[in-house]
């Protein structure tokens, strides 16, 4: 079956604001084995949003759309949903009761435009949101299915995992299945070429590499008549892919991240652990403490952003920082070595660098980093030379240093 995405908002548009929602259904959907051939973004004009639907009726089985569905005049989309699909729009008494719970709870009154979220196009699905006031919208067709979303992410990803996930699950023929094994400390190219033979020979399941920061993700998908028959697909995939890339696998969870993976390698060996930063100025302590449970092992963390802070908290020595300078390997392993001395740590991940845009020579340009990790004693320094913006150079950094650390400490 096909899927089409349809965001609704002038403000994507404009810029204002990063259009998330089509990433995180693309990839949802593809997990499903739905095909998206087609994106669209509209702006908050009627007739655009309806000649853009009236397209994707003729040429999709499924469309979301996305936006649109707030109280005022500019959000038009269950509107246009409806004129397109020949259907009135009609109060809906559990809507209703739904909005008028939400603001009672908040202590709030609502305002008379507030309860044109309780209109339904006639004959449709709503498709409760427990985040917020706007009710999700399934309209069915003879050959299409038509789903409108809320725009706030933090409403339309759980009303999708909650509600629509098992809807579109329901219209697909069998069961479609995927694991995704993520390695780190490998390139998207390296990654590819270890896998090309497999790659090329792909039936089912499907073989998919993704590259992220500092990671590649690699998604197995298969089809079968049941679950159990789809898994049994995947398995010896994800074994030859575990593997091929040996210990550069941290997860084969969907849901893992590089950092709780860190997190749990540390915790089952009775590790704590520090961190020392300069240039990332706190996002690698940042992505620790997004991981439940990280007090066990971290227990506290140094910003030294002047060369100041690097010898009075870390003991960096003023002839080390003089002689080779702040950016340098020597000065990354003195502050790892320091890091772990002050907080008392197993392990300490230092970063220095140069994240721009100002602040580069010849010598030492920017984007150049060096990361020192220390585990109980013994120091491993490597420099990275990262492109890009000064949000990409320190994110790149941060995963750079969350490689570095897992691999040091399985090496240890």
């Amino acid at each position: 079956m096909t899927v089409e995405i349809i965001c609704v908002g002038t403000e994507l548009l404009l810029g204002n604001i990063v259009n998330t929602n089509a990433a995180y259904l693309a990839e949802k959907c593809a997990g499903l084995g739905l095909s998206c051939y087609f994106q669209s973004v509209v702006g908050d004009n009627e007739e655009r949003l309806r000649q853009t639907l009236l397209c994707a009726k003729d040429r999709s089985d499924i469309i979301i759309l996305s936006g649109g569905l707030g109280p005022t005049e500019d959000d038009l989309t269950k509107e246009v949903a409806a004129k397109a699909c020949g259907r009135e729009l009609e109060v809906d008494d559990h809507c209703m009761e739904r909005i008028a719970e939400y603001f009672a709870a908040r202590d709030i009154t609502p305002t008379e435009n507030n309860w044109k979220q309780a209109m339904i196009p006639k004959g449709a699905m709503y498709v409760d949101n427990n985040n917020g006031t706007a009710p999700g919208i399934i309209i069915q067709e003879e050959n299409t299915h038509i789903i409108l979303l809320p725009g706030p992410p933090n409403e339309l990803v759980p009303m999708f995992e909650e509600s629509i996930e098992p809807y579109l699950e329901k219209l697909t023929p069998g069961v479609i299945r995927s694991r995704t094994v993520k390695i780190c400390g490998v390139g998207e190219s390296a990654a590819e070429t270890r896998i090309k033979d497999m790659i090329d020979s792909q039936t089912n399941p499907t073989i998919a590499t993704y590259a992220k920061t500092g990671e590649v993700h690699i998604r197995v998908t298969a089809s079968a008549e049941d679950e159990k028959a789809a898994e049994k697909l995947i398995k010896p995939v994800v074994k030859e892919l575990k593997s091929r890339f040996g210990s550069a696998v941290y997860t084969t969870e969907e849901k893992v991240t590089l950092e709780e993976a860190v997190v749990e390698l540390l915790s089952k060996r009775g590790m704590t652990v520090t961190c020392a930063e300069s240039c990332t100025g706190g996002l690698l302590s940042g992505r620790f403490i997004n991981v439940a449970g990280v007090s066990d092992c971290y227990k506290s963390g140094f910003i030294t952003y002047s060369n100041k802070a690097k010898r009075k908290l870390l003991g960096v020595k003023k002839t080390t920082l003089d002689k080779y300078g702040a950016v340098s390997a020597q000065t990354a392993e003195e502050m790892a070595k320091g890091a772990a001395k002050a907080a008392k740590a197993d392990v300490a991940v230092a970063i220095t660098g140069i994240a721009g845009p100002d602040g580069g020579t010849k010598e030492k340009p920017v984007g150049l980093v060096f990361i020192g990790c220390n585990v109980k004693g013994k120091v491993t320094v490597e420099k990275f030379q990262f492109k890009g913006n000064r949000a990409k150079v320190r994110e790149a950094a941060v995963s750079a240093a969350l490689e570095l650390m897992r691999r040091c400490v399985l090496e240890n």
